[in-house]
């Protein structure tokens, strides 16, 4: 079954049992994928979608960094909430040794050295790892890798 399924099943499954926190989340995830495919007239694939969750997931953590800065734990547990149910629908993780495999081998790819090859090196690895790492982290990795 795609995640467009599923989606659409767990909203309808939320809204019978009644899982108003849940639906909430569902519904927004579902509005954006929704405006994604107006904006690009087109039915999103399950990789797009799994790249709309993780902007969401992104901006979900970055929202619970600035309500805890802002001493609102409240509105932190909400966003939190709100990130473990789309943290349901997204792909299983790379652990740090596949992370270091996959740059090892994008590394040896593209022949890259010196900090020059961090672009040639995250032009590979991008699409490899969307959705399975934070790329933020395997930027990191690369740097200190190149450096």
């Amino acid at each position: 079954m795609s995640l467009r399924q599923t989606l659409q099943d767990d909203m309808k499954t939320a809204m019978r049992n009644r899982e108003s926190e849940r639906l909430g989340a569902l519904r927004l995830l579902w509005a954006a994928v929704r405006q994604r495919e107006v904006d690009e007239r087109k039915d999103l694939t399950d990789a797009e979608i799994t790249a709309v969750i993780d902007r969401m997931l992104k901006q979900r953590r970055d929202s619970i960094a600035q309500f805890e800065q802002g001493g609102r734990a409240d509105l932190a547990q909400k966003e939190a909430a709100e990130a473990a149910v789309l943290q349901a629908y997204m792909p299983q993780a790379m652990s740090a040794a596949e992370i270091e495999a996959a740059i090892g081998a994008a590394i040896a790819q593209t022949g890259a050295a010196g900090p020059a090859g961090i672009g040639k090196v995250m032009a590979v690895l991008k699409p490899a790892l969307a959705g399975r790492a934070d790329l933020a982290q395997v930027s990191a990795a690369v740097k200190a890798r190149l450096a």
